[in-house]
This record gives C-alpha cells, sequence and structure tokens, in this order.
C-alpha cells in the first residue's frame, strides 16, 4: 500500500484556491452534503440515474479505499466538500483502472475536473496503474472535452447509449504542455486579480495617521487608485478622511484585495472577515512572521492555509506591496510614496528595502512601470508567479527581478527560457552558492552568470546594473550583431568606450572611433550620429559628449542634446554618455563610459541568445526506469547498473584489498589492466603514482599492489585497459537557482583548479549537449590538436544527454560524477562512476500541479 500523500492547495483556472486531498471515511457526511446539492442534471450525467439519495452501503464504499487498487480524492473550498475523483483498479494486479469525477453545479467550470484528472493519473501510475477507462453518457460534454483536451490518445467506442473511453496515463510531451499552459493560465489570472481589484480593503491603519498601515492607506488614497478604499477600523467611523468599517462587508462595495497591516496574531482573524466581503488576495505589509524564527513560521504556514482555504493568494508577508500604474487602475498599494511613471517595465522584488530602492532608481532615470510586486517573506505567490503573468500582459515589455533565493529553481528556470523568447528577463540575483559535493563545488560565479544567460536571463550584480539594462530594453531595438560605432567630441572618452567594448565582448567597427572636434557644433554632431547610424558597418551606437566649455555655452549643449534623436531615426540601439544637462526621453543616458558599454554588451548577449534555435529534448532509446528504480532502492545506490538504465556503459571494475586478491581479479577481466586507488580523489591521479597502467602480468600486478598499498591504502580497484582517450568529466550537481545542472569538463588538475567546465541545466536539447562539449576552453584538445585525430564528439552529447535524462528523472539523485571519461575517435569509455543519493524528495515543479 502506497503512503497516503499529505492536503495540497491548488488553483483554478479563475485563480482560486482549494484544497485538495485523499478521502476518508470521516468524509461520508460532507459527502452527502455535496450530493444533495446537486441538480437533477448533474445527478444523471455522473450515475446514469437520478440517484436522488445514495444508500448507506454506497456510501461507505465511496469513503473508503485502500490508496492503492481503489484511491479518491476529495476537494474542498474552505470547509465544503465540492467534488470527487476516484478510480478503482479492474481487478487483481491489472494495469487497467475506471475513472470518475463529479463537481459540484457551483463550482463546474473551473478546472476541477483537471486538476483530480491530473492527481489520480499520477496516483494510480505509483500505483502499476498504465491506463484508465471511463464511461460517460454522450449528453455530457463537458466530461468528454476533459478527457480529450488533457492530451491523451483516447480511444472511443459506444454501445448501449454509453461513450466508452480508454487511454494509457504514461505523461508524454503532448499532456505536459497541456499541463504546463493549464499552470500558466491559472497563476497568471491569480496575479491579475490582485493588480487589477475593485476594491480595496485596508487593515490596521491606525486613525492617528501613524504606522505602515496608514501609510499604505495614504498613498492608495493619494496616488488616485479607481476603485474603492475601504479602512477597516474596529471603533472609529473615519480613517484618513476616508469613511471606515468595522467590518469590510459593512461597506457594502466590491473588495478584491486586502491589505493586511496587523500584528501576526491578528492576521488570521483578518482572513475571516475578508472573506466574508468576497476577497481574492491578501498583501500582507506586517512583520513578525517566519523571520521572526520558528513561532513566527507557524503564525505564517497558519495564515496561507486559511486564506487558500478562503480561495485566496498571499503576498508577503513582510512586504513593500503591490502596485500598477494603469491608468485605469492607478494602484500604489505600497509603501513608496511616489511611484515612477507608467511605462512598460515589470519589477519584482523579493526584498522591500531593495523593492524602495528599485523604485527610486527607476523614478530618477525616468523609467516607465507597468506593475510592482514585493513578495518579502514568499510564503504563497513569487517571481514566478508574476513571470507567468507578465508573459501575455499586454501593458509589460520588460521584466526586472530581484531575487534572493529560489522556492521553485526548476520552474524557474523552464519559465526563464520560455518567456525570455517573448521578453527580456533581467535579475539582480546573487551568484554565491553552496559548497558542493564530491570533487567539484559546483558552477562558480562565471559559470552562474553563463547558466542565466543560457536559460534566456540577463543577470547583473546591482540595482543600478539592473537599471542600467532596463533603461535600455524599455527604450532601444536590439542590436542586430556585435560591431558598435563609437562617437564623440573627446578622444578620451571615445577611446575608452573602444576599449570597454572590446573587454565586454563587443567588436569596434571598422573606421571606429570617431572622434568630432571639441569645438564642434550642433550640425557636425548631428551629421556624425547620422552617418554612424546609417553605416551598413555598424549594428549599434555608443555616444559621448563632454563639453568643451561646461555651462558657458549652454545653447550649443543644449542643441547637441536635442539633435541626438534626430539623428538615430533608423532604430540602430543607441547608449549614450552626456556630460551634460539631460538626455531626451528614449535615450538611455549613463553616468560613465562603462556603464553604458556593459548595459549595451548584455543586451547584444541576450539578442544571440534568441536568435540561437531553442533545441529540443530528444526521445533517448534504450532508458529502463524500472531498472533505475531497482538501482535507487538501496541507501547507497548502484551507480553502475542506474547508469546501464540509462544505456550508458561502464568499464568493469573489481574492488580488493591484498595482492593475491588483485592478482586474482586481473586474471579474471584479463591482462593487460590498470589498478588505482579506491579512494574517489585518487582513482584518476597519475601523476601521484595513484594508478598504474598496462600491467601485462602477475608479478608487475603484485610490484605495482605492493607500491600503491603502501603509499595509498590497501583498498584497490582492478580494470581491463581500454584503449587511450582524451579524459574527459561528466557532473551533475544541484544548484539553487536551476536545480539539477549537467557540467562537462576535460580532465586534469590545471583544468580543475581553472574550474573549466560548461553547465546547463537539465532537461538538456540536443544543442545544449553539443554546447557542453564545445564550450570549455580546453575543448579544442576534442577537434584534434597538434596532429591527433579529433575525437567522438557525436558520442560525448549522447552521453551527456542521457545524464540529463537521469538527473531529470530521478530526484534522489543529489550528484553524479564520471570521472574520467576517455573519449577517442572510435567512442568513450566510462571508466568510473560516482552517485550520491538522498532519500525520496518530490521536486515542486514535477508531478500534478500543487502551490
Amino acid at each position: 500500500m502506497t503512503t497516503v500523500d499529505q492536503p495540497v492547495d491548488v488553483l483554478l483556472s479563475d485563480g482560486s484556491t482549494v484544497q485538495l486531498r485523499q478521502i476518508s471515511p470521516a468524509d461520508a457526511p460532507a459527502v452527502v452534503a455535496m450530493h444533495s446539492r446537486f441538480s437533477e442534471r448533474t445527478r444523471y450525467l455522473r450515475y446514469f440515474s437520478p440517484y436522488p439519495r445514495i444508500p448507506e452501503r454506497d456510501l461507505i464504499r465511496f469513503v473508503t479505499v485502500d490508496h492503492h487498487d481503489r484511491e479518491a480524492f476529495v476537494v474542498l473550498a474552505g470547509d465544503r466538500l465540492v467534488a470527487v475523483g476516484r478510480y478503482e483498479r479492474l481487478g487483481p494486479q491489472a494495469p487497467e483502472a475506471e475513472v470518475a469525477f463529479v463537481v459540484e453545479d457551483a463550482f463546474q467550470g473551473r478546472g476541477i475536473g483537471s486538476v483530480l484528472m491530473e492527481h489520480l493519473a499520477d496516483a494510480a501510475r505509483r500505483n502499476g496503474i498504465m491506463s484508465f477507462v471511463a464511461e460517460v453518457l454522450p449528453a455530457n460534454g463537458t466530461m468528454l472535452r476533459v478527457f480529450s483536451d488533457f492530451g491523451y490518445q483516447v480511444q472511443r467506442a459506444y454501445a448501449d447509449g454509453v461513450v466508452h473511453l480508454s487511454f494509457p496515463i504514461a505523461p508524454t510531451e503532448t499532456t505536459l504542455e497541456v499541463q504546463r499552459g493549464r499552470e500558466h493560465r491559472t497563476e497568471a489570472r491569480s496575479i491579475a486579480r490582485l493588480l487589477a481589484p475593485r476594491g480595496i480593503a485596508v487593515y490596521g491603519a491606525s486613525a492617528t495617521g501613524q504606522g505602515v498601515g496608514a501609510a499604505v492607506l495614504g498613498h492608495l488614497r493619494d496616488g488616485g487608485f479607481t476603485g474603492a478604499v475601504v479602512p477597516v477600523h474596529p471603533s472609529a467611523s473615519a480613517v484618513a478622511g476616508l469613511p471606515a468599517y468595522p467590518s469590510a462587508v459593512d461597506a457594502g462595495v466590491a473588495v478584491d484585495l486586502a491589505v493586511v497591516a496587523v500584528p501576526p496574531e491578528a492576521a488570521t482573524g483578518v482572513v475571516a472577515d475578508a472573506a466574508a466581503a468576497g476577497v481574492h488576495g491578501l498583501v500582507v505589509i506586517s512583520a513578525g512572521f517566519a523571520e521572526a524564527g520558528g513561532e513566527g513560521a507557524a503564525t505564517q504556514r497558519a495564515l496561507v492555509r486559511a486564506a487558500h482555504a478562503a480561495g485566496m493568494r498571499v503576498v508577503g508577508p513582510n512586504c513593500l506591496g503591490v502596485a500598477n500604474t494603469d491608468p485605469a487602475v492607478r494602484l500604489n498599494a505600497t509603501l513608496a510614496p511616489a511611484l515612477p511613471p507608467a511605462g512598460r517595465v515589470g519589477i519584482f522584488s523579493q526584498s522591500g528595502a531593495f523593492g524602495v530602492a528599485l523604485l527610486a532608481e527607476a523614478d530618477r532615470r525616468g523609467l516607465g512601470l507597468s506593475s510592482f510586486v514585493s513578495a518579502g517573506n514568499r510564503a504563497d505567490v513569487s517571481g514566478n508567479d508574476l513571470l507567468q503573468y507578465w508573459q501575455d500582459d499586454p501593458g509589460t515589455d520588460v521584466i526586472m527581478l530581484y531575487l534572493e533565493t529560489f522556492g521553485n529553481p526548476r520552474k524557474f528556470a523552464r519559465l526563464a527560457r520560455r518567456i525570455g523568447r517573448a521578453k527580456p528577463v533581467v535579475a539582480l540575483a546573487s551568484p554565491a552558492r553552496p559548497p558542493g559535493v564530491g570533487d567539484t563545488a559546483g558552477p562558480d560565479e562565471v559559470a552562474v552568470a553563463a547558466l542565466f544567460a543560457q536559460s534566456g536571463v540577463i543577470r547583473v550584480d546591482t540595482v543600478p546594473e539592473l537599471l542600467d539594462v532596463g533603461v535600455l530594453l524599455a527604450n532601444q531595438p536590439l542590436p542586430t550583431g556585435g560591431r558598435v560605432g563609437v562617437v564623440g567630441n573627446s578622444s578620451a572618452l571615445t577611446g575608452l568606450a573602444a576599449t570597454a567594448c572590446v573587454g565586454q565582448g563587443l567588436t569596434v567597427a571598422e573606421s571606429y572611433p570617431r572622434d568630432v572636434a571639441p569645438s564642434a557644433g550642433a550640425d557636425e554632431f548631428a551629421a556624425a550620429l547620422a552617418e554612424t547610424a546609417g553605416d551598413d558597418r555598424v549594428d549599434a551606437l555608443v555616444v559621448v559628449f563632454a563639453p568643451p566649455l561646461p555651462g558657458q555655452r549652454t545653447e550649443v549643449d543644449a542643441d547637441v542634446t536635442a539633435a541626438l534623436p534626430a539623428a538615430l531615426a533608423l532604430g540602430k540601439p543607441t547608449v549614450a554618455t552626456f556630460l551634460v544637462g539631460r538626455l531626451p526621453a528614449g535615450v538611455p543616458a549613463y553616468g560613465g563610459v562603462e556603464e553604458a558599454v556593459r548595459a549595451l554588451a548584455r543586451a547584444h548577449r541576450y539578442a544571440e541568445w534568441l536568435r540561437r534555435p531553442p533545441g529540443v529534448a530528444p526521445e533517448l532509446p534504450g532508458i529502463d526506469r524500472d531498472a533505475a528504480a531497482a538501482a535507487l532502492r538501496a541507501d547507497s545506490a548502484d551507480a553502475e547498473a542506474l547508469l546501464a538504465a540509462y544505456g550508458i556503459g561502464t568499464v568493469a571494475s573489481v574492488a580488493v584489498d591484498s595482492v593475491d586478491a588483485a592478482v586474482d581479479a586481473a586474471a579474471r577481466v584479463g591482462f593487460p589492466v590498470a589498478l588505482k586507488a579506491a579512494a574517489a580523489g585518487l582513482r584518476h591521479r597519475l601523476d601521484l603514482g595513484a594508478v598504474r597502467l598496462d600491467l601485462p602480468d602477475e608479478a608487475s600486478v603484485r610490484r605495482a599492489y605492493a607500491d600503491m598499498a603502501a603509499g595509498f591504502g590497501a583498498d584497490v580497484l582492478v580494470q581491463p585497459m581500454v584503449p587511450p582517450g582524451v579524459a574527459c568529466v561528466v557532473e551533475v550537481v544541484e544548484d539553487p537557482a536551476f536545480g539539477p545542472v549537467v557540467g562537462f569538463g576535460l580532465g586534469g588538475v590545471a583544468t580543475e583548479l581553472l574550474g573549466d567546465r560548461a553547465w546547463r541545466a537539465v532537461p538538456l536539447t540536443h544543442t545544449d549537449a553539443a554546447e557542453l562539449v564545445d564550450e570549455p576552453r580546453a575543448a579544442p584538445l576534442l577537434r584534434g590538436h597538434r596532429g591527433a585525430a579529433p575525437v567522438d564528439r557525436a558520442a560525448l552529447a549522447d552521453l551527456l544527454l542521457r545524464v540529463g535524462q537521469l538527473a531529470d528523472d530521478q530526484p534522489r539523485v543529489r550528484s553524479l560524477t564520471l570521472n574520467p571519461v576517455l573519449a577517442r575517435p572510435d567512442g568513450i569509455s566510462v571508466l568510473h562512476a560516482q552517485v550520491r543519493v538522498g532519500g525520496v524528495a518530490a521536486r515542486p515543479d514535477t508531478g500534478p500541479r500543487r502551490l
């Protein structure tokens, strides 16, 4: 019998939340009550008869299941049971089960059937059931669509007035795409309800005007929010000049959002009042929750649980708030007294303090804001939710994120790869990583930046850099190439710009930099800009202007500034450093040349990523996931069996601890043999004498064993010799921003010291695998070096794809190292494998949808 799952909260298609859990006998009264609320049509479509009441015998059977051959899930909205779904195996050990579910009329059309289907199919697969069958009346078009729209290959037959359906429930690319499409729509709608409320209730605003609640209330009022603002106060009749009410219900207006600034111990009481008023979401400004310790964390969990039970999402706690500059909304439910001007950049900040800095700096630079969310403790709403919302938001063209940690790294990487194809994502995220395992600490700072870039994310290091890139992307087209035309009236500055371009991987176009005389007037400067913008050898412009007589010829300085937009009519991206005045709107201005060039280079690398084909994850033959599961059942995995289940062969290796055992093993594997110190860090250290190769007979084995045992201990590995090749290393580690990542590099102490590894997040595409092979700085050794024959790089790419599939499929695998892998012109040999496993770990980005 399988372990009974814990209750989970799930989002519905309208953005509201419900709870899903396994049924229990205690649910019998709630099942009867739900049945009594069914319409006659719902009863008939589900039971093929009027079925006015549930007989006691049927009721007991409905609520009593073994969670193996018979499973049932219930869906609750608050304390109200509103849906039941079940499967029943068609005989002992049968691979088929009958599936059915029913949803209360008031909750139909909100995607509950699809959620039940996902969870039932997942539970059935874990219990060895491979396909579902169902019987549906032809008139039940809604139920027929639930099955047909799921992406399964459904077979239909009509007999005796009933449609008989059968379909395999193994996940496929199609079913996964359907599931993620539903996930995207539900999460986006849940955020849309938070950012465009009809009315807002504010809890915790003092009548004295002091405190964070009063501050947010004032910002809502003064910001011109287009809906109703309802202060909720236990005794005051007015707060901040607005009528106040003891309960949000008493206001008599539609309220969709609640801003909560009450002490933590009073927060769950607010949930009940807000739910009674029909609120869709909470923005919890109050502190004192999980960031304050264990008691606060428990209070936070209770708050979120109560909110989800009431169908609400939670922003925070301990957050700055939310904002939407849409003229139809004009929402400033934040602690920032003023917002940047309306524009097309969405900003997410995990930190309230950074959020204040971001908004202030965006306002100073004139960067137009579409919407803003500060998540604080991120107890519910996260950056991933905002990515889902901004993907389709017509008012947002650029997404900017400040991220301290990643709650669901695999999902972040997946969303970034998808959304980055439509809109640029700029992230301020720490490159720091916890210590790794095995022979490596995982991706270093440079590799982390590359991982972000390969997922389509433009990673920056500081708030000014975040704004540098955001201003450029919000106002300029992307570069079509990396050739830069540098124009300016200071040879020192243009030379500095040219040097910065080279340092950032850009190319200074032929015949540039172009210097205009310091005394040149506006017309001459504008002509030089226009000529550069029209130059076919130039993909982007860097413009620098230093007034020859600061403050003495202001009319000339103004004329030069005004000439800039007219000279850029051809639409090539332009960054400028003007050491005077304020540049016209639409022209990104930077305080220094280096900042301007760095922002342009990041935009260029993002444009290059867009131009590369995304690749596909190929179907790999020879994978046996059942055999892999068997290899992982023990506390310490059978590495060779696990790899074999993914079509990865390893060279036989015999562990010995005496000279006679070494001789016997050598005779069995066949001479010549290799002896290696058994310790993982020594198995490839030929330079230390920990590896002895090409031992042709018993006498040489005895001599080699004696030497090695004296220096490295009695435990030795015996292997048959394989043809020589280029030593490579393949690794899998868990990265906090991307989940499992695959690393590839060439073997050797020097490359390890230099961190010469390339990394990609799983799942790998064929493009990812090919790039991994070619990316390390030592990769030319694989293509033939100084007369050597090129190795079979396609075999290496296939190995990486299989390792990536293993890492994607098996969450118990915490790390994997193949070292060395010998690459030759005729193929590869994996000499050693080390796997570290952990307990059963459910990855939040796999399986059926849940919050």
